[in-house]
């Protein structure tokens, strides 16, 4: 199958830094790209990884995208993965792969993983309908391809017809992790539709961006997994299930089965978050392996942060377990401020709205917390 391009003729396609595009320039570009080399024939391409796949990890985004709808187009596998930290990988990989990723690694080491295109294709109609992405937008993408969350967000605006773009000034539609939203929807004079992923979205991303008159939709999902619910601010209360998707709970933890998962994630799949659900709502509380024992209490580590940087003065948060010898686990809480407040302040704040198992019992500022390249929290990192 491959991913159909939107657009026609003289309309943009991608406009990235220097560099314009329109669908004919690039349809044209998709058709010359490279064919890999036949099985078993030694490859003299420059942008193939191998003679099983593409490669277009280290290529700049519009050539990268280039390169992946070449692939889709020619029935060939292709990696967009972190240079920096490529996954090891099967010695034969699937022979339905198309895409090859990896997981963000914002607990360790990313994993790799493989989808086929209809994994993201097949989803592109119901996504569209609900967010309210139109052929006519102009969709900032605010990190690298090798974050799938962007990956996915480009070959959907150039499957739908819209433009890609890095330039905040012209975009209309943005997809992002919370923290970057609060950030770029204030360099967006254009900006009508905000997508918000990769993190929950927390009332003070949620105010920031509403506040402005944008549209906002908050989706839920996982490298793994793809999307898995929605909803849209102002609209919907919780998340909703894709119509596709099956989710249940055991212990806690939430297992999805869904046509859009990765080839690694197929059947009943967890990717360890602990959520309830009630019929085809979900609330989604966080990765298991962040919450935090105090003294026999479930802290979740992202409702603390939530509460933290909705505080005046704090532009960022985590909130990770450090060991206690009574009460097992206290929480720690890694912060950056904005200058606008001093800590003593943003502590007795918090002091006052939080209850005392999820207090922070530590405190520490730093410039910038370490982050994956979709802009999420590096846990591992801060352990």
């Amino acid at each position: 199958m491959t991913v159909e391009l939107g657009g026609r003729g003289s309309d943009p396609a991608i406009v990235w830094a220097d560099r314009t595009l329109t669908y004919a320039e690039l349809d044209a570009a998709v058709e010359q790209w490279p064919s890999l080399p036949p099985h078993g024939a030694r490859s003299h391409s420059a942008r193939s990884h191998s003679a099983r796949s593409h490669d277009a990890s280290a290529l700049d985004l519009p050539d990268a995208l280039i390169c992946v709808l070449a692939a889709a187009r020619q029935g060939s596998a292709v990696r967009v993965e972190d240079p920096a930290t490529r996954p090891e990988r099967p010695a034969h990989p699937d022979p339905d792969a198309f895409l090859l990723v990896a997981t963000s690694g914002s607990t360790g080491r990313p994993k790799p993983l493989a989808r086929t295109a209809e994994s993201w294709a097949d989803s592109f109609p119901e996504f569209t309908d609900i967010t309210g992405i139109r052929p006519t937008d102009t969709v900032l993408i605010t990190g690298p391809l090798h974050a799938t969350m962007h990956l996915f967000a480009a070959v959907h605006a150039l499957w739908l017809g819209a433009c890609v773009t890095d330039d905040p000034a012209e975009a209309t539609a943005v997809h992002a992790v919370p923290a970057v939203l609060r950030e770029v929807v204030g360099r967006m004079p254009r900006a009508r539709l905000a997508v918000s992923a990769g993190a929950g979205l927390g009332s003070a991303a949620e105010q920031a961006i509403s506040t402005r008159g944008i549209r906002l939709v908050e989706y839920y999902g996982s490298a793994e997994l793809s999307l898995v619910a929605t909803r849209v601010v102002g609209e919907h209360s919780a998340l909703r299930l894709l119509r596709e998707v099956e989710a249940r709970t055991e212990d806690g933890y939430l297992f999805v089965r869904s046509p859009y998962a990765a080839l690694d994630a197929r059947g009943w799949f967890g990717v360890g978050d602990l959520a309830e659900l009630n019929g085809t709502e979900l609330l989604v509380h966080g990765r298991g392996d962040a919450a935090i024992n105090v003294g026999g209490t479930t802290v979740i580590a992202e409702d603390v942060e939530n509460i933290l940087t909705a505080l005046d003065g704090v532009r960022a948060a985590a909130a990770i377990g450090t060991p206690h010898a009574v009460l097992g686990e206290t929480v720690c809480a890694v912060i950056e401020l904005d200058g606008t407040r001093e800590l003593d302040l943003v502590r007795a704040e918090a002091r006052a709205v939080m209850a005392k198992e999820a207090l922070p019992r530590r405190w520490t500022v730093v410039q910038q917390l370490p982050r994956t390249a979709s802009g999420k929290i590096a846990r591992g990192a801060l352990q």
